[in-house]
């Protein structure tokens, strides 16, 4: 059975992930509704876990916050549950080698950036990304049957990129805009963040 998260630390664990967020996006990411993920965005203000910054309604992880959310990961996510995750961890690495490279295809075109005119190079690319989409969803399923909180990504990567198929560009690679990249990038940081992965060490950019 899947190791399960309280919808708190998952919204903790959501605004660690981003760093900093709309309310909706953490919501999304936690798996929780807009009202609960502010009620547990308000008690982390209350700790000084969190700010909110009224001017782009945005929530921010304080250094403190930072701090406590590694105490609260290592409780949350303890290392006999995280070392389950290696092998399915693995075969995501080689499936983001091959996502950077969709994404570097669909942004630039002989060297210049895509402006999109070519209705069927663009097509070719959106095959592969929904090819590439099929081919994670099992992995990341796999992860998910470890850890339960990951499992909210398989169907938001999947309705990410039917809105890429339905003629939407921006939900391909947009930033800050819950587009499949921003969604993938997500998914990556958290599993970099639960097994206490060195990015840079890594190389995961």
């Amino acid at each position: 059975m899947a190791h399960q998260s309280e919808p708190a630390f998952r919204a903790f664990h959501a605004l660690r992930i981003k760093g900093f967020a709309k309310v909706e996006m953490v919501a999304d990411i936690a798996h929780v509704t807009a009202a609960e993920a502010e009620a547990h965005l308000q008690a982390l203000i209350e700790r000084e876990h969190a700010m909110f910054r009224e001017a782009r309604a945005l929530w921010q992880i304080t250094p403190a916050g930072k701090e406590a959310h590694r105490e609260a990961l290592a409780v949350d996510s303890p290392a006999s549950v995280t070392a389950e995750l290696h092998g399915s961890y693995e075969t995501f690495l080689g499936i983001n080698t091959a996502f950077k490279e969709l994404c570097g295809d669909w942004q630039l075109r002989d060297g210049q950036p895509n402006d999109h005119s070519d209705a069927a190079y663009d097509k070719a690319i959106i095959e592969r990304l929904v090819a590439m989409n099929d081919e994670s969803a099992p992995v990341v399923s796999a992860m998910a049957d470890v850890l339960g909180r990951l499992a909210p990504y398989v169907p938001r990567l999947e309705s990410t990129a039917k809105r890429v198929v339905a003629g939407e560009q921006n939900m391909f690679t947009g930033v800050m805009c819950g587009s499949y990249h921003d969604v993938w990038m997500e998914l990556h940081e958290d599993l970099i963040l639960t097994q206490g992965i060195d990015r840079a060490a890594e190389g995961s950019f």
